[in-house]
């Protein structure tokens, strides 16, 4: 008991010094003040309200080029700003009533993101590729690296624009494309086995086991199942591949059918990397892949804001502090092809009228004519 009185008096002791120590200090400021001329008293505040006003203008430059996401109800979005975008979205919340809008800022200049996203002699591996085939204009090659060949030898760095086209909001606003700006979510009764079923049927993960397991495994995460599903078949072809059947590194037969870290600039580096992560996460069965697989994307994509097909192609989403790098694929045309896939479910399980949101980036200084093919 006398040891925890003798706490109190230091305690009590300190707390009188520190607050005689404040006083003495509030009071030779006081004096200094009060000694001061008349001319000191006034830079003073002068400088004050220079300081007051500085850290204020900061404080608003910075607000402002804060990305923000805002529900569109048809009368907040700037024509003059953004150009060509209303009559879109309109005519597409005339055909689906039950479809939302969410309209993002993104706060960049529409120059400076395709600057950005095309060539760079800083980097070993473009950010954006096209396969090597002549469905494609001639002008959708870089000019900087011309013929030469990527990933596995089939792939070529993409022009600004062919970027600018596979960016542009205004291209993919319409029935065909709009899937690429759906939210990646868990949607009770928009998803179903049957969906799921439709699309894989013939594929490596045909079956109605499989397609419970991927439903579950979108729910569990609250991670729409169709999205899993299409980037499943985008990155192995419905027949599969290597990674999605199985290969064997250090022993250990490993899966890893989205991919991740399937990087390299041939066949076999490329599924090394692929296989030496999936043997690091531990992923020797395919349950344990499609799990694993999800939740990657789920953490390291959808809960930093990048939640549609469009924006993990493209880092435009700013949570992190960097843009462009954190791009879950090289292929330019995956979005369009992945939307593709998903709107086919939709449609084949009779659930594309149901209560889905769409998130629109919309960029500063955009041209008013749309990028064209």
């Amino acid at each position: 008991m006398n040891n925890f009185n003798n706490l109190k008096d230091i305690i009590k002791n300190l707390i009188i010094k520190i607050i005689n120590f404040v006083a003495r200090i509030t009071k030779t400021v006081k004096y200094f003040i009060k000694s001061m001329p008349n001319m000191v008293k006034n830079i003073l505040a002068v400088l004050l309200i220079i300081v007051l006003v500085t850290t204020l203008f900061s404080i608003i430059v910075r607000e402002e080029r804060k990305q923000k996401y805002e529900i569109y109800d048809g009368t907040n979005l700037d024509e003059s700003r953004y150009p060509g975008y209303k009559e879109l979205i309109d005519n597409l919340q005339e055909l689906h009533p039950n479809w939302t809008f969410t309209l993002f800022y993104t706060k960049l200049n529409w120059n400076t993101v395709i600057a950005n996203e095309g060539h760079s002699d800083y980097r070993t591996n473009p950010l954006n590729l096209i396969p090597d085939s002549s469905e494609y204009p001639e002008d959708w090659r870089c000019e900087a690296c011309g013929d030469e060949r990527y990933d596995n030898g089939t792939w070529l760095c993409a022009s600004a624009k062919a970027i600018s086209y596979q960016m542009d909001p205004r291209n993919i606003i319409n029935e065909d494309n709009i899937f690429q700006f759906v939210e990646l979510k868990y949607t009770e009764g928009a998803q179903t086995v049957e969906g799921i079923m439709s699309l894989t049927e013939d594929s490596f993960l045909a079956g109605e086991s499989t397609a419970q397991a991927l439903i579950q495994a979108g729910e569990n995460a609250n991670v729409d199942p169709y999205f899993i599903t299409s980037r499943l078949i985008q990155e192995q072809g419905r027949s599969g591949t290597t990674l999605s059947k199985g290969y064997e590194y250090n022993g250990v037969v490993v899966y890893n059918p989205f991919n991740i870290n399937a990087t390299g600039n041939s066949s076999k580096e490329i599924i090394e990397n692929a296989a030496q992560y999936a043997y690091e996460q531990g992923w020797d069965s395919i349950e344990k892949a499609l799990i694993g697989g999800v939740s990657f994307v789920k953490e390291d994509y959808i809960n930093v804001g990048q939640n549609t097909l469009y924006l993990q192609k493209f880092d435009v989403v700013n949570v992190d502090g960097e843009l462009y790098t954190h791009q879950y694929m090289q292929n330019l045309l995956a979005p369009k092809s992945e939307a593709s896939n998903m709107r086919a479910i939709y449609e084949a399980s009779g659930t594309v009228e149901s209560n889905l949101n769409f998130i629109i980036p919309l960029y500063e200084n955009m041209p008013e004519e749309v990028s064209e093919y």
